[in-house]
């Protein structure tokens, strides 16, 4: 990029900008062009006939299905990432299907893009709730797999994080090397997963268009979470969110009820990256026991669960 260019770049940024749009300013400044976020297709909604789950493609190698809300009202989403030798499966559903044949014809696709090749599958959970891991059965025992548990230790020891939940993790795919962020608070091994090829934020149910549940003891750790992905933000790109559920109408502030059978008007799975910002300034400023209500993303306080 010519140098006059940057000059005139860095003339038209009158101050440093807060949070994550100050990643975004960087790599303009950098000479990297922004991304737009992802464009997908409508998702199936529970307001006609639909097949239990559905398939879009991000690019070649990311792939997001959607589970059906007429097998469970959680009706979440699940990702699946390709490197060179291995192949991530983040979440495998909330039960009331086989999730495993639609895992199997995107694996069996790619790799006969793919010479053939063979990949190992790894299976891990955006966090340990039951709607994000009802289909580990399916795949045990499979071939060339790799189950992660479910507990915070389990999760650190795989993904080589020695000092959780402050350690960001690195995770190599073959050629693509993700970053896992701890961010316990919704529940204790819950993570996100940074994709530096795509600049995409795989946010689980800490920061999706929902009801971001927080139990009432685990506050402060839910707050520590929210600052420690606005530190991430600021050194890392972000194009957009994708998180696990959509429980929200395109009005902002409005969310479906509890187990809608059906989603009509849903907002868009994607969220940007100024929702990071502001989670943080929501935790931070907000009462930890009053419903929380912004555009994208309500901050719903509950009751701890039972041991």
């Amino acid at each position: 990029m010519p140098r006059s260019f940057l000059n005139r770049a860095a003339r038209r940024v009158p101050a440093p900008p807060r949070g994550a749009a100050r990643a975004l300013v960087a790599s303009l400044l950098l000479g990297a062009a922004p991304v737009a976020s992802p464009r997908f297709d409508h998702w199936i909604d529970g307001t006609a006939e639909e097949p239990a789950t559905q398939v879009q493609r991000i690019d070649p190698d990311t792939f997001v299905i959607r589970q059906s809300v007429r097998t469970n009202f959680e009706a979440p989403f699940l990702y699946l990432l390709f490197g060179r030798d291995r192949a991530l499966l983040i979440d495998t559903g909330a039960g009331g299907l086989r999730v495993r044949p639609t895992v199997e014809r995107l694996i069996a696709s790619w790799r006969r893009a793919h010479a053939n090749r063979p990949v190992r599958l790894i299976v891990a959970h955006s966090h340990g709730h039951g709607d994000h891991h009802a289909g580990d059965a399916e795949f045990a025992g499979r071939p060339d797999t790799r189950l992660v548990g479910l507990a915070p230790a389990a999760v650190a020891t795989f993904f080589g994080i020695h000092d959780w939940p402050e350690q960001v993790g690195r995770y190599d795919l073959g050629g693509r090397v993700l970053r896992i962020i701890p961010t316990p608070g919704h529940e204790p091994a819950h993570i996100m997963v940074y994709d530096p090829r795509t600049r995409l934020l795989f946010s689980g149910d800490m920061l999706y268009p929902g009801r971001l549940y927080v139990p009432h003891d685990q506050t402060a750790v839910f707050r520590a979470s929210a600052d420690r992905l606005a530190r991430f933000a600021r050194r890392h790109p972000v194009r957009a969110l994708l998180g696990a559920h959509i429980e929200m109408t395109r009005a902002p502030g409005q969310d479906y009820a509890m187990r809608a059978p059906a989603h009509p008007d849903e907002h868009g799975l994607a969220l940007p990256p100024s929702a990071i910002d502001d989670l943080d300034r929501a935790v931070t400023t907000a009462p930890s026991v009053e419903i929380d209500r912004h555009a994208d993303f309500i901050v719903y306080p509950v009751a701890p669960r039972a041991p």
